[in-house]
């Protein structure tokens, strides 16, 4: 064993060792402070020690903390494995480190699997709830250029600069055995491609299809009914845990998003889904399609979009009687069987109705990887919507290319000088958006304004927040049809 690991169990605590029996339920929190949340991390364990476990119930943290954004509580940094117990200290952590680690890196998956696996020999019980809380940002990692812009996925550490993707997790999940309830106190999390790729290793998934404010879950509002009602089953525990986040946003007026869904479910989701974009695609409703993509319910990046809401859209306006019985099958399924529960507070959440879908503009080859991607139709339901007739090489060859600018303007902080070579490169290739046919002019790009833009916001990359990347590169006809 490492000399970095100071281990302290079996510890005494109230009610005998922390290993003594197999109860009832246990809390697991992988608390990656490691970033700009890390005061939030040491409010939320503060939390949990409002309630604290009990002789029926164990809660369990791993907390991650960096230098440099917080000095409070000792200002220590490594990793700090706690078996929380109640306290009346709002301010400090007083429960009992049970693990320590100079070193840690908890954006990986296997670090995360340590940690399940190790709560779960030392602290047996009947059910478990796992908790990864962190930055997140939907399904993907990036693919292609995005490499370049776009970090998608869970548990930033910012010290290893790694974090853990959507197949990852189930990886991870998939290593343990499994969990009756996977939540993600994290960003953008509950979408389709995520809750599949775990769906065989969790009962209920619980999640936000919106970003989540910095203060994440209350802790104290969901554990405390399940200290006092330690037998309540997985589904009645994660409709609490949606209550109880909804509840408090609800009480301070911030708009927010939560639901679980019911992951048994998500296998004849797909096939119902598949059947519905069978009949859109063979009878060709493209322009319902397109449209109903465009107005349904978004969120913090433009290409997730609510799944019931895309559908319902979809069936108020076909003319084709074939997609609207499959779309009102799905409808039925979703409302009565896949979400368990949901709760919006917010009038820019009316149509948010328990899980969002990935619909872009254009393709990214990185959703290849998932298995939503593999075994379902959504990905050509978005190949299909966004089908263009270009030359594909030089789509790719534009992609290369502006990363390399990018990767430049970076290191020798010189944009501008770039910005004219970029319209020119984009108008050769999408001549339909020039305003002049003279061989190597651009003056008349469209993307003009874009590209000015794109410029002006790059300095985003080092804060992980290229959003308006798609509405850049997106305006182009040609690019969006990368397929």
């Amino acid at each position: 064993m490492s000399s970095d690991i100071k281990l302290k169990v079996p510890l005494k605590v109230k009610g005998g060792t922390l290993t003594s029996q197999v109860k009832e339920w246990t809390v697991m929190v992988f608390v990656n402070a490691k970033n700009n949340l890390e005061s939030y991390g040491l409010k939320d364990i503060n939390e949990m020690e409002m309630v604290g476990s009990s002789d029926k119930v164990n809660i369990i943290a791993e907390l991650g903390r960096i230098k440099g954004y917080t000095s409070a509580d000792g200002d220590w940094t490594g990793c700090r494995r706690y078996y929380v117990t109640k306290d009346n200290d709002k301010n400090k952590i007083t429960s009992p480190i049970v693990m320590e680690r100079t070193k840690c890196d908890m954006g990986s998956w296997e670090y995360l699997v340590d940690f399940i696996n190790w709560a779960k020999t030392n602290y047996p019980a009947k059910r478990y709830v796992l908790i990864v809380w962190n930055h997140g940002s939907g399904w993907d990692k990036g693919g292609d250029i995005m490499d370049l812009l776009v970090d998608k996925g869970i548990s930033y550490d910012d010290e290893t600069h790694n974090n853990i993707t959507t197949p990852q997790l189930r990886m991870a999940l998939e290593k343990v055995g499994g969990v009756d309830i996977f939540a993600m106190d994290a960003c953008l999390m509950q979408m389709a491609e995520v809750a599949y790729e775990v769906k065989d290793y969790a009962k209920y998934i619980v999640a936000s299809e919106e970003t989540e404010p910095a203060d994440g879950y209350t802790y104290n509002t969901w554990l405390d009914p399940l200290v006092k009602e330690p037998t309540m089953d997985a589904k009645k525990l994660s409709i609490a845990m949606v209550n109880s986040y909804t509840d408090h946003y609800q009480s301070i007026g911030q708009g927010a998003t939560q639901s679980s869904l019911d992951a048994t479910k998500l296998a004849k989701f797909a096939k119902l889904g598949d059947a519905f974009i069978d009949s859109l695609i063979t009878n060709n409703d493209i322009l319902v399609a397109k449209n109903a993509r465009d107005k349904a319910q978004k969120f913090y990046y433009s290409s997730n979009k609510d799944i019931y809401h895309f559908v319902k859209l979809i069936v108020d306006t076909t003319q084709v009687s074939d997609v609207k019985t499959k779309g009102e099958e799905l409808l039925n399924f979703m409302r009565n069987e896949l979400i368990v529960h949901n709760r919006v507070y917010g009038s820019k959440y009316q149509n948010a109705y328990g899980v969002a879908g990935y619909l872009p503009t254009y393709y990214t080859t990185s959703y290849d990887e998932l298995i939503w991607a593999k075994e379902t139709k959504w990905d050509d339901l978005i190949k299909w919507m966004n089908e263009k007739d270009c030359n594909k090489g030089l789509v790719l060859e534009i992609y290369k290319w502006i990363g390399k600018q990018i990767i430049g303007g970076v290191l020798y902080d010189c944009f501008k000088c770039l910005r004219g070579d970029i319209c020119e490169k984009i108008c050769k290739i999408d001549e339909n958006i020039s305003d002049t046919s003279e061989p190597g002019s651009y003056p008349g790009c469209r993307l003009q304004d874009y590209i000015n833009y794109f410029f002006q916001l790059i300095y985003l990359i080092g804060k992980r927040d290229i959003f308006f990347f798609d509405r850049v590169i997106g305006r182009s006809r040609c690019l969006t049809g990368l397929v």
